[in-house]
């Protein structure tokens, strides 16, 4: 197993790490490990592109919009030389 050290953690962020590890039932040390564990499973990046964009839009608002009718397509021109 690896090994970190965190160094300049805020005063602050150490006593609310200490406080929820107290409130779990455990160490400071098994405490940031979980929170660590939760935080990296839930980047896992998504396994393909598609995917990627559905979850992107998935929250969003959607709107319905009517599409207007189509047109019959015009005649293309000649190129050719008799006219």
């Amino acid at each position: 197993m690896a090994s970190i050290t965190i160094r300049n953690l805020e005063d602050d962020i150490k006593q609310r790490l200490r406080v929820r590890a107290a409130v779990h039932g455990r160490s400071m040390e098994e405490e940031a490990r979980d929170i660590l564990r939760r935080v990296v499973d839930q980047g896992a990046p998504p396994r393909n592109l598609a995917a990627a964009i559905r979850a992107r839009v998935a929250p969003a608002n959607r709107v319905e919009l009517d599409l207007p009718a189509r047109e019959a397509m015009r005649e293309p021109p000649h190129l050719g030389r008799g006219r």
